[in-house]
């Protein structure tokens, strides 16, 4: 196994660490293309990493990246379970299996939108069915995730937000925007854990998620000025991330480039991986992040979960403690 300080991007030499290859594009779902320059890799983390090592690099870079966290069947079990409720809606590839995700090329993208897009109302009642489904609630527990999570964090017990998300985005369609997530919980006083799930390989340009470099201290920054503006409305309204002192469907921005530019030297560049199943990417609550624009050649539909956890007995946002539903506000 190689060492910790000789990781490199799935497939790249270690001389092109910092670099993505020339047919690697990344967007986000408005704008144009981030410039080569303005993009690099993930760093990838093994399972085994020593400890005190796996936490400097969170600490350093806001995020950690770990590989084979869960075991690979397990997750393309849930991504089988996942899309068989769909085999009925047109959006599969009616010549590939529900395991492999695989998105009708004869269908419109935007009639089949997951969240953080505009679904239709038999979507938004799928996506109801999914999140309540017990299979589901069970993947959330793999014991080899919790494991990991109390194994990092160096907590006894964990509590996961029961309001966990799964978010399916077809190539070509609209996912999820620039944010960072301490906005979306700020009525809870202790930090939460965000666990980013693949479910199933995603390319770097397959709508999997981009990272901000360096954007924890501007994540903060932002916060502050937000907390500064809403000090005098009544706190039902302060904690909304849809207030009127926020972009109407939550997120800061749909264009990589023109948010980037904006916040000129306050952070680095988009950063990006090959994630496979079974990867898990955890992040802290001010890291800006976006999905990409899912430009995957072989058609994959990304399916991901996003989850937060606390320490359990700590302080945390309790209008998350109920299972998502698409009219739920939040």
């Amino acid at each position: 196994m190689a060492s910790a300080d000789t990781l490199v991007a799935p497939g790249l030499p270690q001389a092109d660490l910092h670099t993505l290859p020339t047919h690697v594009r990344l967007r986000s779902n408005r704008g144009d293309y981030v410039d080569a320059s303005s993009t690099g890799w993930m760093r990838p983390t093994p399972v085994d990493t020593p400890l005190p090592e796996m936490r400097r690099r969170y600490q350093d870079d806001g995020y950690i990246w770990v590989k084979n966290v869960i075991p690979r069947e397990d997750v393309y079990d849930m991504r089988e379970h996942y899309f068989s409720r769909f085999s009925h809606t047109g959006m599969l590839d009616p010549k590939a299996s529900p395991r492999d995700g695989i998105f009708n090329p004869t269908s419109d993208p935007t009639a089949h939108q997951g969240i953080g897009g505009l679904p239709e109302p038999s979507t938004n009642a799928l996506l109801d069915l999914a999140h309540a489904d017990p299979v589901y609630r069970t993947f959330l527990a793999h014991p080899s995730l919790r494991a990991f999570i109390r194994h990092f964090s160096g907590w006894k017990e964990e509590q996961i937000l029961d309001r966990a998300m799964l978010r399916h985005n077809c190539p070509g369609s609209q996912s999820t925007g620039i944010h960072y997530d301490q906005y979306f919980l700020r009525d809870g006083e202790a930090e939460f854990l965000t666990a980013w799930v693949p479910i199933g390989d995603c390319a770097a340009n397959g709508g999997g998620l981009m990272y901000l470099e360096d954007s924890t201290s501007l994540g903060k920054e932002l916060e502050r000025d937000f907390l500064h503006k809403a000090e005098h409305l009544p706190k039902e309204e302060r904690v909304d991330a849809f207030n009127r002192y926020m972009a109407k469907d939550g997120f800061m921005s749909h264009d990589a480039v023109e948010f980037r530019e904006e916040h000129a030297g306050k952070a680095g560049r988009w950063l990006v991986g090959d994630y496979e199943a079974g990867d898990v990417v955890f992040h802290n609550p001010w890291m800006v992040h976006a999905a990409t624009h899912n430009e995957d050649e072989k058609g994959r539909i990304r399916l991901a979960s996003d989850l937060r956890f606390y320490e359990e007995g700590a302080e945390l946002d309790t209008r998350w403690m109920k299972i998502w539903t698409h009219d739920d506000g939040l």
